[in-house]
């Protein structure tokens, strides 16, 4: 009974890997290992781990994890870089994911560094808390500590996929959002994978009114990409949300989980759900090791 569940779950998340865009494909890589692929029962058995909290998988109907994954074309073996995971969400699934096959490494704000926002701290404190608390799950996993004013990953190098879930737009309210992308690149193998989700905005948005929001659009993202090297690969749907019309007085934070206005309106904005997202897998092309903006 428990793999007819597990193969009902594995033919959902393959169909949910279907995009509208004719212009991408969105299978995972044609020589993965159907052992190691994500969909696979290891990974259903983890995201419904007694160790994920009510709250956080009741999340996965938003962020549909297991077909992320498998759109990114992530594989148990490789060594995977998530960027800023906060408190764990997706570390949680990773983590335990890879242990023993592969590596996984969440790469965190220096908190040391001077005049550090105090939720650097807060967040580190609460992954560190999570890894410590249950060591079989993720006792292998690595935490990479880089100055965000200066992102530098060379220190987990080579690596085969890089993840990052709605940060993009912080950076681009920082002002350097370019650096991250050159950081990427060269911590990468060649060949290896960029996964980028962020809360989209609608096409044609100015920079100006995305960075008052915490909606970009997908070319502004793209074009960051693609700047520092890399090739745009595919795009999904499987993040899209139609409910929401990205139009709120507080942007994004708006929306669940943030839910910005308290208690008002709250069942309007429970009901649209999380953002509607962009979810875009890029390549750094294969033999190409380094990486200019002058080149």
């Amino acid at each position: 009974m428990r793999m007819t569940i597990f193969a009902i779950l594995i033919a959902s998340s393959l169909a949910a890997c279907t995009s509208t865009k004719p212009r991408t494909t969105e299978s995972a890589p044609a020589d993965a290992p159907a052992a190691s692929a994500v969909g696979s029962p290891a990974l259903e058995e983890v995201l419904a781990g007694s160790h994920r909290s009510e709250s956080n998988r009741s999340r996965d109907r938003y962020r549909h994890p297991a077909e992320t994954l498998r759109f990114f074309g992530v594989q148990q073996n490789q060594h995977i870089l998530e960027i800023t995971p906060g408190g764990g969400w997706y570390s949680e699934i990773l983590a335990p994911w890879l242990n023993g096959r592969g590596q996984f490494t969440a790469a965190i704000w220096d908190d040391t560094l001077p005049n550090q926002p105090g939720y650097y701290a807060s967040l580190n404190k609460q992954l560190r808390e999570k890894f410590a608390a249950a060591p079989q799950l993720y006792g292998k996993a690595r935490l990479l500590g880089f100055d965000a004013k200066a992102p530098d990953f060379s220190a987990a190098a080579p690596l085969d996929v890089i993840l990052t879930f709605r940060n993009v737009h912080n950076w681009t309210m920082a002002g350097n959002d370019a650096a991250w992308f050159k950081a990427f690149y060269t911590a990468l193998k060649p060949g290896g994978v960029l996964g980028v989700v962020d809360h989209r905005a609608a096409a044609g948005t100015e920079i100006a009114e995305a960075m008052k929001s915490g909606y970009l659009t997908e070319a502004y993202v793209t074009k960051l990409a693609t700047s520092a090297g890399f090739v745009l690969e595919a795009s999904s749907e499987i993040n899209a949300n139609p409910a929401d019309t990205r139009s709120h007085p507080k942007g994004v934070w708006t929306l669940p989980p943030m839910l910005a206005l308290g208690e008002t309106d709250r069942a309007k904005y429970l009901a649209i759900g999380e953002s509607d997202r962009m979810t875009l897998r890029f390549r750094k092309p294969a033999g190409d090791a380094i990486h200019s903006a002058d080149d």
